[in-house]
């Protein structure tokens, strides 16, 4: 998450389908299991909740523009997510994260479960929209401007 001084946090983040073949063969840590969910989803914001591990937080994240938006992250009780998902939320997602540090970038990949079992996605977040990287052979097709490929669109299959 970027921002210029004194303005709202912006992420910049490019998604990607992972190819599952050249997955198999990468060399991987252990995961961060993932469990979230969403409070409320609208055109304008979305607000979710997120367990990592054993940390949570609560995030709002506004409209996306190109690949670009505002995000707030908030770190919270691990108990007060568990019960604002009992609580609020329907549906969840589950997934495994694993984190690449390649060239001066991160590379998240979520391996997802249960209902969106077999997709894989991997994000990057940049400084810029227009910022060079390094891709690793396991990247396939760009899905950042597919909506599809939001996690709160993703969750209505779970």
């Amino acid at each position: 998450m970027k921002g210029k001084p004194n303005s709202a946090p912006i992420e910049i983040e490019r998604k990607f389908l992972v190819i599952p073949e050249e997955w198999e063969q990468v060399k991987k840590s252990v995961p961060v299991k993932i469990t979230q969910a969403y409070i409320h989803t609208s055109e304008s914001v979305t607000v979710r909740v997120r367990i990592s591990g054993e940390k949570a937080f609560l995030t709002l994240k506004g409209k996306t523009t190109g690949i670009s938006r505002s995000e707030f992250e908030y770190p919270i009780p691990l108990v007060e997510a568990e019960e604002m998902i009992r609580k609020f939320c329907d549906k969840i997602i589950q997934k495994n994260r694993f984190c690449f540090k390649i060239d001066q970038h991160v590379w998240e990949v979520d391996v997802f479960e249960e209902r969106l079992e077999g997709l894989i996605i991997a994000e990057i977040e940049l400084n810029d929209e227009g910022e060079h990287f390094s891709k690793p052979n396991w990247i396939g097709k760009e899905v950042s401007l597919d909506p599809n490929y939001f996690n709160a669109v993703l969750i209505k299959q779970c």
